[in-house]
This record gives C-alpha cells, structure tokens and sequence, in this order.
C-alpha cells in the first residue's frame, strides 16, 4: 500500500505521564486529505506487561470513540493465573440427608429390605430425623469422609435451641458418641462368633 504524496502528517511523541512509566504516547496530526484529524497511539517501552491496564480512547473525533492500538516492541509475557487454595468440594446443605428418607431398598423380587436397628447410644439429632436417615448419614460419612466420624460435637442444648446453627453437616446426624472398651470387646465376640458360624457353614 502506498502512501498518498498528497497527504500532510506529522507526528509527535512524547511520554505519557498518565500510564505507568515505560509508556509513549504519539500523536499523528493528518492536516490534508479527506480524513484530518489526529489518531493517538501509545507504545510501551518496558521489557514486562502490565496486563491490568485497560487501553485508553483514540480520540479521532469526539462523537466516535475507538479503541487504541497498542504496539509492543517485546515478546508477550506469560499471564499466571489466581491460584485457588483449599479444597474446593462444594459445600454440603443441612440435611440433605432428609431427601433419603423416601427410598428403600429391596430385593430381585420387590420385597423391601427390614429396617436396621440402631444401638440405643446413637441418638439422632435434628427436626423429625429417624433411625434410617441417621443410619444413611453414618454410611455416607464412613464412605466419604476422610476424618474421624464421631457425630455432632455441640452440645445437646445448643442442638435443642437452634439444630440449624450448631450442626457440622460433615458429620452424621446423632449426638456425639463414646466407644468404650466394653464396646469394643462385645463387638470383638460378635466378630469371633460370626466367623465360627462361617467356619462351621463352609466345611458342611
């Protein structure tokens, strides 16, 4: 493309005191031909880029704002990214365990599974919450959570006042339980006695 000889330009640069320091701007006055005016351009003449900086307005005319063309003399540098911290697994909602209490399992045939029965020092926690959601909440919490399940942690007259602003929805929905080592050994003898009967089953 050639230039037209019969087109007067004059160009002016000078720094720019109102963008960071590095920064140009030049002013290109078109005294003949049919579009006169003056375009602005601005050039950086710093080796980094500031990527928060919104390019100014070429003020060709008052009645039409164009954007800026921005000349960089440098390779462009890489941009980093936020970095998000924390695990970011979306919160879980209050008892949202409640949505459950509808399903049931059953069998090939239909029939429905019988309810499991809790031992009594598992107390549920929260408005009309049974025995099989609380059971349903421990299973999830076994299954998915990777500390320790214990139960809710505030104590029972909090929970009583306001279960909403007290709960931990990590945590099952039952009060705070203590396994003692009476526990533990009634549950090692219903261990043993459940492998002897598997024992006595697989050589009949």
């Amino acid at each position: 493309m050639q230039m037209n000889p019969n087109i007067t330009i004059e160009r002016k640069r000078v720094d720019c005191n109102a963008l960071p320091k590095g920064w140009q701007r030049e002013e290109v006055h078109k005294k003949s031909g049919c579009n006169t005016g003056v375009d602005v351009f601005y050039y950086s003449r710093n080796l980094r880029t500031d990527v928060s900086l919104v390019p100014p307005i070429r003020q060709t005319a008052s009645i039409f704002k164009q954007p800026v063309t921005v000349i960089r003399n440098h390779e462009p540098s890489k941009v980093k990214h936020d970095v998000k911290h924390g695990g970011q697994e979306k919160p879980k909602q209050l008892f949202w365990e409640k949505r459950l209490e509808r399903l049931r399992a059953c069998h090939d045939n239909g029939e429905e599974l019988e309810d499991i029965s809790l031992p009594k020092t598992i107390r549920t926690v929260g408005p009309n919450v049974n025995e099989q959601t609380v059971l349903q909440s421990v299973a999830t919490a076994l299954h998915m959570l990777n500390a320790g399940v214990h139960g809710q942690s505030s104590t029972k007259a909090d929970l009583a006042k306001n279960a909403m602003a007290f709960m931990n929805p990590e945590q099952p929905l039952m009060h705070a339980v203590i396994i003692s080592e009476d526990d533990i050994r009634k549950q090692e003898d219903r261990v043993g006695v459940a492998r002897k009967k598997l024992q006595d089953a697989l050589k009949t």
